[in-house]
């Protein structure tokens, strides 16, 4: 596999793989440990979704820095290392159980992203620029997202023990260590990297950075802010009078507005040969959102299905084998319904006043009657986290089949271009949705578990979408974008990204406020087809330029 690559294709693989390790055995247990009444937050579904939501969008904001920074002035090989340590350091600061250190550690994890994300994927691109590698791009881009996924679904075994074992804590330490790992294994492929990291400098026509921070930084911070002040209609909705559902959400959208009028001036200014390649590659960013709104649920909504819809009981072989492995939760059955209430719904007082309310409700509260123990005794569950390791295990599976077959029709000069795999991507993507609300007719509008072969399904078919879509857009940004702002093209691929993360979290904070829940996932298929039908229009154009570039 490596032989007809770069030599340095390993050395990115394993760094990426354990970079995203780290990542997502945070992200894994991110909103579980918030929602926690015991050693968490005790969040509910509505703060942890909108916390995750703001959190998964801001860290891929920041790409749009980290990128321009690394082309002018850091080059890729320092950007990546700095945003290593961060991202490590901010990992292991999550399991102090301080609100403030905790949003200090998510500030790290945000900006060390930033530098790691969009310059290790430009790094790669830069070794398939060379002829001899060019017609290479496409597989080299899949292979890399296989390494990403190899690294998300072991992580989440080992989040599952050390939470077992030694408590939250020591899970995102073993996070950070990941990361730390991933920095290493960067390092050790130096020799192969050559002149592909360094820095391109300021180009001719650039808009200058202090201009950037004057124009664009600070606008985002100013608007972010008068998003966060500003208030709607209240309503019961809307009690808080926040415009788009909550503070934080209004603070995003008004600060992302400044920036995503810098990538619009990127057209406008560009050369006449560039025009074109940067309309398209804006084109596909603004539809891609919607891929990421709903893909990012994974994070939240599906975690919480998983956690409060899937059985996850073992029995037999499956507990012994998870007992040993250390993934098993052991929950007691209490029938007292005081002692279910305190559970389901933990009340904080002060002063002798309610202040708070958590719906948390336990594991056996949507058990068939008849599938209920006995009082007192002991039932044991998969940890809910593994479902995380669903999809990445699928990518693993699939990826070489999705390789093979886009190889087996270049052969027969049948590949179609990136932009149509990206289209076919999201329809496959809109399928996905239809076994969710196959799922919830099955469970009873979520009033009886389901099998987890319905998640497994799910992520089965996304995944499908998720590998025509998700490794061709870095393809393309690598294909399309002029050279001396590839990795800020980069950044805006990631910006797109972030705004779909953060309607991720909005769809997500919306969970409760469906009495129906397959309602919850027919307006993700709306939304999902929706993309399908604008990147099946625009198709026609995006291809008339990549011929012009001649590629496909």
């Amino acid at each position: 596999m490596w032989k007809s690559h770069p030599k340095a294709l390993p050395y990115l693989f394993l760094s990426e793989m354990w970079e995203r390790f780290g990542y997502y055995l945070m992200i894994g247990i991110f909103t579980l440990y918030l929602k926690d009444v015991e050693a968490g937050y005790a969040m509910t579904e509505k703060e942890a979704s909108d916390l995750y939501g703001t959190f998964i969008a801001l860290v891929f904001l920041t790409p749009f820095i980290g990128g321009l920074i690394a082309d002018r002035y850091f080059g890729y090989k320092k950007s990546i290392i700095i945003g290593g340590i961060m991202m490590g350091a901010g990992y292991m600061m999550m399991g102090i159980h301080d609100i403030r250190m905790l949003y200090v550690a998510m500030t790290l994890v945000i900006i060390g992203n930033g530098f790691f994300k969009p310059n290790i994927s430009t790094l790669l691109g830069n070794f398939y620029n060379d002829e001899q590698y060019k017609d290479k791009k496409d597989e080299g881009y899949n292979i890399f997202y296989m390494g990403i996924n190899v690294g998300a679904f072991i992580c989440n075994f080992f989040g599952a023990a050390f939470k077992i074992l030694f408590g939250w804590k020591y899970a995102f330490m073993a996070a950070g260590v990941g990361m730390f790992i991933g920095v290493v294994v960067f390092l050790l492929g130096t020799k192969h990297y050559g002149d592909k990291t360094e820095k391109k400098g300021v180009q001719p026509g650039d808009m200058p950075f202090y201009k950037i921070v004057l124009f664009i930084l600070l606008p985002s911070v100013v608007f972010g802010i008068i998003g966060w002040l500003l208030k709607g209609v209240q309503s019961d909705a809307n009690p808080d009078c926040a415009i788009f559902g909550s503070d934080s959400t209004d603070a995003f959208i008004f600060a992302c507005l400044p920036v995503i009028f810098f990538y619009g001036s990127l057209y406008f200014k560009a050369k006449t040969e560039d025009k074109r390649p940067i309309g398209a590659l804006l084109a596909i960013f603004g539809v891609v959102i919607l891929f990421w709104a709903v893909f990012k649920l994974n994070g939240s909504a599906l975690n919480n299905w998983g956690d409060k819809y899937t059985d996850r009981e073992l029995t037999g072989t499956a507990q012994q084998i998870g007992s040993k492995l250390i993934l098993v939760d052991t929950l007691t059955y209490k029938k007292d319904s005081v002692a279910l209430y305190d559970e389901a719904f933990r009340i904080q007082k002060e002063d002798g006043k309610v202040v708070k309310t958590v719906d948390y409700p336990l594991y056996f509260r949507n058990v068939h009657q008849e599938k209920l123990p006995e009082e007192g005794s002991k039932v044991f569950t998969w940890s809910a986290n593994l479902s995380q390791s669903i999809n990445p295990g699928w990518v693993i599976i699939l990826t070489p089949l999705v390789v093979a077959f886009f190889t087996y029709l270049r052969s027969r000069r049948k590949e179609p271009s990136t932009p149509t795999k990206i289209a076919f991507g999201l329809l496959i993507s809109a399928l996905s949705v239809l076994v969710m609300v196959a799922a919830v007719h099955i469970g009873n509008n979520g009033s009886e578990k389901v099998s987890v072969w319905w998640l497994v399904a799910n992520y089965g078919v996304i995944t499908i979408g998720e590998l025509f879509l998700s490794p061709m857009g870095l393809s393309v940004v690598s294909k399309l974008s002029p050279k001396n702002i590839t990795s800020l093209m980069m950044g805006g691929w990631f910006l797109s990204t972030s705004i779909g993360n953060k309607m991720s979290g909005v769809l997500a904070s919306l969970w409760d406020t469906y009495d129906n829940k397959a309602n919850f996932f027919w307006v993700n298929f709306v939304l999902l087809m929706f993309a399908t039908l604008l990147m099946f229009a625009l198709l026609k154009q995006l291809n008339k330029v990549m011929k012009e570039k001649g590629i496909n």
